[in-house]
C-alpha cells in the first residue's frame, strides 16, 4: 500500500521493536491469555484485552485476516501462579459451597458482560480449558519421556531439557524465579507441573484419569495445547499482562519447544509464537487492585459510581500499552471528559450534515467486511486521501508504532478540528479511526456519558423536568425561582453546571 507504514511491534522475548511479518501471508494469528473464572476481573486484568482489542483491530486495519483466541482457564491455576497452594476454582467453590462448574459459569458471564461494555470485540473463538483434557493428555504423553519426570505429586517438566528456559523473563539463574515455592522431589527449582495427582484421601470437583494417575492439569498445559491446536505451531503474536512474562509464558515457551522439538531461542518462532507482547500493570495507590485484599476495583464499581465504561477504555488508551499507568478518580474523570469532548464534536459534525445516512458516513457495505475499515478502503477514497488537514496516514503511522495510542488519539483531534473540511469527510475519517480505538463514537451521545451513580434517588425525568423550569425561570428573569430549583437539585445531589465548557447541563454525585 502506497504511504502505509510499516507495522513494527514489541518483541519482548527479544525486547526490540521488530516489523511485523506474518507467518501465513496476509493472516495474523494471536492468542491471548484469558481469565481464570474464580472470580470477577479487577479493572487491571481488564486493561489486558483493551490492549489485545487495539492490537487486533489494528491488524485488521492493516488488511490481515485476523483469527484471534483467548482461552478461558477453569482448572489448573494454583493460588501462587506457579505450584504450591490451591487450585484457585476449587478454593473459591469451596468458599462459596457451589459447583466449580456453576463457579466457572458466573464468573465467565461476567467477564463477558465487562468485555461487552469496553466496545471488546468478539474474538475468533473462545477456548474453554476443560473442552481439551483429552488433547492435554495427549500432548503431554507427547514429551514426557525426553522432558520430564513423575513425582507423588504429579509429573514435571525438567527445564533443564530445553535450550534457553527463561529467556523470556530474563531469568537466567533460579534466584531470577522469585514466585516458585520448593516441591520436595524437584530437580530443578524452576520445574513446574504438567499434571498434578489428587492427593491421597481427596477428591477435586474436576479430575480426570490419566497415565500419571487422577488428577488435573498443570496452569501452563492447557495455553500451549489450546494456542497450538487452535492456530498452529508457530503462530503469529501471544499476548498477556507483563505478570505472565516471569512465569507462564516461559513455561509455555518450554513446552512448546518439547513438543515441536525446537531448539533455542534465537530464533523466535522456536517459542510456539512468533512475538510476544505484554502490557504493562495498572496501579491503584490505595492497594484496592489485588483479589486478595477483598474488595477490589471491578469494572461494575465504576459504572455504579455513573461513569460510563468507554471512560476507562479512553483512559487506558491514553497510556501507552507498554507504560505503567495509575488508576485514580481524578484521572477516569479527565478520561471521560475528554471523551464527552469528543462525542461533542462528532455530535455537531451529524446535526451540520443531519441529511446523511448512516451507510453514507462509513464504507459501502459491498466494501466492508465485519472487521470494518482497513487501510486498503482508506486510501482508495480520493476525497478522504486528498482532504486537507484530515491525515489518515498519519493515524496510520502513529498505530503502525507498536501501537501507539497516545499519539493516535492526538491525530484523530486534529481531524475532529479540520473545520475547513466537510462534515462528511471528518465523519469518515472519525469512523475509521474508530475502527481501530474502538470508542464507539458515531454512536454514543452526550446523554450516555453523563455521571449518574447508581445510588441516585432521583430520576432522569425528574432531573429534566426541573432544569426546563428553571430555564422558564431564567428566560423570565425570575433569578430567585432558577435559584430555588438549582439548589433543590444539588440538594439530591446533582450539580447544575450553567458554565461548563463543554457545555454539560449536569451530573449526579457519586
Amino acid at each position: 500500500m502506497t504511504d502505509a507504514a510499516p507495522l513494527t511491534l514489541f518483541n519482548s522475548l527479544t525486547r526490540q521493536l521488530e516489523p511485523f511479518r506474518p507467518v501465513h501471508e496476509g493472516e495474523a494469528r494471536v492468542y491471548t491469555c484469558g481469565p481464570t473464572v474464580y472470580n470477577y476481573p479487577h479493572i487491571g486484568n481488564m486493561r489486558a484485552y483493551v490492549f489485545a482489542d487495539i492490537l487486533g483491530r489494528t491488524l485488521s486495519f492493516k488488511g490481515y485476516r485476523l483469527t484471534h483466541v483467548i482461552n478461558i482457564t477453569d482448572v489448573g491455576h494454583l493460588t501462587d501462579d506457579a505450584d504450591a497452594g490451591e487450585d484457585k476454582m476449587e478454593k473459591m467453590a469451596a468458599e462459596k459451597a457451589q459447583s466449580i462448574w456453576d463457579i466457572a459459569r458466573h464468573y465467565t458471564e461476567a467477564y463477558w458482560a465487562d468485555i461487552k461494555v469496553l466496545n471488546i470485540r468478539q474474538p475468533a473463538a473462545w477456548s474453554v480449558a476443560t473442552d481439551y483434557i483429552d488433547q492435554m493428555i495427549e500432548f503431554a504423553k507427547q514429551i514426557a519421556d525426553k522432558h520430564c519426570y513423575e513425582l507423588d505429586s504429579g509429573l514435571y517438566f525438567d527445564v533443564s531439557t530445553v535450550d534457553d528456559y527463561g529467556r523470556l523473563a530474563r531469568a537466567v539463574t533460579e534466584q531470577g524465579e522469585g514466585r516458585i515455592e520448593a516441591v520436595e522431589g524437584k530437580r530443578n527449582t524452576a520445574d513446574f507441573a504438567i499434571w498434578r495427582k489428587t492427593p491421597p484421601g481427596e477428591k477435586r470437583q474436576m479430575e480426570w484419569d490419566s497415565p500419571w494417575g487422577r488428577g488435573a492439569p498443570g496452569w501452563h498445559l492447557e495455553c500451549s495445547v489450546m494456542s497450538g491446536k487452535l492456530l498452529g505451531f508457530p503462530f503469529d503474536i501471544h499476548t498477556g499482562g507483563i505478570d505472565h512474562r516471569e512465569i507462564h509464558h516461559p513455561n509455555e515457551i518450554a513446552q512448546n519447544q518439547a513438543f515441536c522439538c525446537t531448539n533455542g531461542l534465537d530464533l523466535p518462532a522456536n517459542s510456539g509464537a512468533r512475538v510476544w507482547m505484554h502490557n504493562n500493570f495498572l496501579v491503584e495507590r490505595s492497594g484496592k487492585m489485588s483479589k486478595s485484599a477483598g474488595e477490589f476495583l471491578r469494572l461494575q464499581l465504576l459504572i455504579d459510581k455513573g461513569y460510563h465504561p468507554l471512560a476507562y477504555r479512553m483512559m487506558c488508551l491514553q497510556a501507552h500499552y507498554r507504560s505503567e499507568l495509575e488508576f485514580s478518580w481524578e484521572g477516569l474523570g479527565a478520561a471521560l471528559t475528554r471523551l464527552k469532548r469528543m462525542v461533542m464534536q462528532v455530535e455537531t459534525l451529524k446535526a451540520r450534515h443531519a441529511e446523511l445516512v448512516s451507510a453514507s458516513i462509513s464504507p459501502s457495505q459491498a466494501d466492508v467486511d465485519s472487521e470494518g475499515w482497513t487501510l486498503k478502503q482508506v486510501q482508495g477514497d480520493e476525497e478522504l486521501m486528498k482532504a486537507q488537514g484530515v491525515n489518515l496516514l498519519a493515524f496510520d503511522k502513529a498505530i503502525s508504532n507498536d501501537l501507539a495510542t497516545p499519539d493516535a488519539l492526538t491525530d484523530m483531534d486534529l481531524i475532529l478540528a479540520a473545520r475547513k473540511q466537510a462534515p462528511s469527510v471528518r465523519l469518515k475519517a472519525i469512523a475509521a479511526m474508530d475502527s481501530v480505538l474502538g470508542l464507539d463514537l458515531l454512536n454514543l451521545t452526550r446523554a450516555d456519558l453523563r455521571i449518574r451513580p447508581k445510588t441516585a434517588t432521583i430520576t432522569e425525568d425528574e432531573i429534566e423536568a426541573a432544569l426546563a423550569a428553571r430555564k422558564e425561570a431564567r428566560a423570565a428573569k425570575d433569578f430567585a425561582t432558577s435559584d430555588r430549583l438549582r439548589d433543590e437539585l444539588g440538594a439530591k445531589g446533582v450539580e447544575v453546571m450553567d458554565g461548563d465548557p463543554l457545555g454539560w447541563e449536569w451530573k449526579l454525585g457519586a
